[in-house]
């Protein structure tokens, strides 16, 4: 089966419906409007195909890239790869989960992550602290740079209200992550929450809600839930 192949299968299965919300969503032409449910059956049936992962992402179309997240054999990813996939992210969603996903999974995910954060560009930044919060989710903590990650959480407490919009955003699951995965580090994200307060970030036309941090690590701790690593960071 080739990224032709799956591209038909999924102009099948678009919603006009599915398009108008994911437009809200900073989705951008061309695409077809195909529920994550069905990428996700697709998902099962193909499994991890790194070629044709590549192939998918490289057709631009919006739900085909999404899919190559998902199949894709994030061992198999290069530094080269990634680069790639995050300079071509044609919306705040693939850019901000899709590639900071799969670079989670590859080797290449922390230094990717703390030369993403540095970029001036606000897309690439975003997906910077997207992949560490998305990093810290899936690593056990004994395989974590817990120094690093302190400096990190200081580096937001000081910095993300200055910043621009998605990084705001991406910052603050970033410091919701290490509350809610890393067990050492999450009193300091607490107080970092506190810190930083409730994060104003513009969602355009979506009903979407910025969380707040303090309310979601509470949340986390009250579950039982705290420091339970996901056994991957794609959804």
């Amino acid at each position: 089966m080739t990224a032709n192949d799956i591209v038909e299968e999924l102009r099948s299965l678009g919603s006009p419906a599915i398009k108008k919300v994911l437009m809200k969503h900073g989705a951008r032409e061309p695409f077809f409007g195909v529920k994550v449910e069905q990428l996700q059956k697709i998902r099962k049936r193909i499994g991890v195909n790194y070629q044709l992962a590549i192939d998918l992402y490289a057709t631009g179309n919006y739900d085909a890239m999404y899919l190559a997240g998902l199949i894709a054999d994030d061992a198999m990813m290069t530094k080269k790869d990634l680069q790639k996939w995050l300079d071509g992210a044609t919306s705040h969603t693939i850019c901000g989960y899709t590639v900071p996903w799969v670079a989670a999974g590859s080797k290449h995910g922390w230094e990717l992550a703390l030369k993403w954060i540095e970029s001036p560009k606000e897309q690439i930044a975003a997906a910077g602290w997207a992949t560490l919060g998305s990093i810290v989710s899936v690593t056990p903590d004994e395989d974590l740079d817990l120094a690093g990650l302190e400096k990190l959480l200081g580096r937001v407490a000081k910095t993300i209200h200055g910043e621009r919009n998605r990084v705001r955003y991406c910052m603050n699951g970033f410091v919701i992550a290490v509350g809610s995965y890393v067990a050492p580090l999450a009193d300091t994200a607490v107080k970092t929450a506190k810190a930083i307060g409730r994060v104003s970030v513009d969602m355009g036309a979506t009903a979407c809600n910025v969380p707040l941090a303090t309310e979601y690590i509470a949340k986390t701790r009250a579950r039982g839930s705290l420091g339970k690593k996901r056994k991957s960071a794609k959804c």
